[in-house]
Order: C-alpha cells, then structure tokens, then sequence
C-alpha cells in the first residue's frame, strides 16, 4: 500500500496487518543476504545436507536436493545474478594458447567511457532493487518497518524506521542502499539530515556481509604450523566491530549536523532577513 496520499498525522494511527509484517520479513531475508551462496547459513545446511547423505546412503536425494535452490531463490544476489565473461587477453604458454577472461569492460578503461561502463553496470541492480521494493512497499512492508523498526533506529541513529529496509539491503549491496536511500530521499519520507546520516551508515564498511565472506573469511581457515588457528578471533566478532563501527560514524555524522548544520542554516535565514530587510529600507 503507498503512502503518497496519507498524511503524518494519518500515518501515525495506520493499521498494519499481518500481511505487511510477512512482506517485511520477506524483505528482511531477501535484501540481508542471509541465505546468500557464500553465507554462513547456506554453507551450514549444505554441510548438514552433505552430512546426511554420507550417514545414509540409502536416503532419496531428491528429498533434500531442493532446499539449496529453494533458498537461492529468495536472496538478492543469487537473482541479480552477474555478466559474463569476455576473453581479455590471449598467450602462449608452451605450445598451448591460454586465454584471460574477464568483464564486458575490458582492461585499460579510463576517463569517461570507463565511468560510463561502470554506471551502465549498475542499471540492473538498481532496477531490480527499486522494482522489488515497489512490489514490498505495495505489501505494506515499509509501513511494517516504520512501526517496527522507528524504535530501534531513533534513538541509535536518529532516522525513522522506515530506513529499515535501505540498512538491511546495503549490508549486502551499496547498489541496493544507494537506490533504495534515493527512493525514500525522492518520495521525502526522510530528511535531507536523516538521508545523511544513513548515506554515512552504508558509507562505512559497505556491503558488509558480501564483501567480508567473499574475501576476507577465508582468513579464518588458515593454520599456523602448530596447528592453532592463525586469525585467533571469531567472524561474528569481526562482524560486530564492523557493525559497531558503521553506527559510530552515522553518530559522528548526527554529532556533526547538530552542531554545525544548525549554525549554518542560522546564518542563512539571518542573510535572508538581512537582505529582505535591505530591501525593504530601499
């Protein structure tokens, strides 16, 4: 259900069903990445699965083969998919050929045409994200959001809980954030301040879950020679670090705005009265 027709005061004594929480909640496990191809949920029922059928042999695969896709379905990343690949480049390695592949953009890219190649990379996670949260949004699960998630946020980020939806998905993809932080910005169900602070939020570590299971969890599997671990922590304390640190600096962001946003936007109205009243002496 929109809220392009429903006033503040309306908005406050909107009824939220329990199909609007279902469609939050879908949202939640669509944009979080939780059941992502590399993330710690998926990885753990692929085992479980893995360790079933060597338990039992004789037990059907079909009766587990569909959960992994089942779950891929229903996750961002999995659906955005990614471009194929190119040949890039061409050797000669003995007497066999051997070819690098890599993006539609090539190597060597700058300038203009390069940035133009990157944006137009972007245009189908945009579209996709915005058209997703459309459907959401129809559903009522920004409203569920707002309701749900505004007494959490407010008094840890200073932004509504209507932004619920922008967090959760930028933790998988700055993509998803950005598009989604520009559609609350356009339909002003957020301030220029609140959309500052939230940019500041996704800013910091970006794409957390993503990028830290991609690349940087595989630390954790490395061993020293005697045998103990070499990352001698655990991935949900690097997790929580780097989350605890994403609110500290949408706090510095609050911090920054309330003491010098404000003084700035005096100055201002006291130029404007300064000149109006200028004006009106001639």
């Amino acid at each position: 259900m929109s809220n392009e027709n429903i006033t503040p005061d309306q908005q406050g004594k909107l009824k939220v069903g329990i199909g609007a929480y279902f469609a939050l909640f879908f949202a939640v496990v669509f944009f979080s990445g939780i059941f992502g191809p590399t993330s710690a949920s998926t990885l753990w029922i692929d085992a479980q699965i893995s360790a079933l059928n060597l338990q039992h042999p004789d037990f059907p695969r079909w009766l587990t083969s569909w959960v992994k896709p089942l779950l891929s379905s229903i996750d961002f990343t999995t659906l955005n998919g990614a471009f194929g690949k190119v040949v890039t480049g061409v050797s000669q390695v003995d007497d066999a050929l051997k070819t690098t592949n890599g993006t539609f953009r090539g190597t060597g890219g700058s300038g203009a045409m390069e940035g133009f190649l990157f944006a137009f990379g972007l245009i189908p996670s945009v579209m996709f994200a915005l058209a997703m949260i459309n459907v959401l949004e129809h559903y009522g699960a920004l409203d569920a959001a707002r309701k749900l998630l505004s007494v959490i946020l407010r008094p840890l980020l200073g932004i509504p809980g209507v932004t619920g939806l922008a967090i959760i998905g930028s933790l998988q993809s700055t993509d998803v954030g950005a598009s989604l932080t520009r559609a609350l910005s356009d339909e002003e169900k957020i301030t220029a301040k609140e959309k500052e602070v939230l940019t500041m939020f996704q800013f910091s570590g970006g794409a957390m879950i993503t990028n830290f299971f991609s690349s940087g969890a595989v630390l954790f599997t490395l061993v020293l020679a005697s045998g103990e671990l070499a990352v001698p922590t655990t991935i949900g304390a690097c997790i929580g670090v780097i989350f605890i640190m994403k609110v500290f600096g949408a706090n510095l962001m609050r911090l920054y705005l309330a003491f010098f946003s404000d003084k700035n936007e005096q100055e201002n109205n006291n130029d404007e009265v300064s000149e109006k009243t200028i004006k009106d002496n001639k």
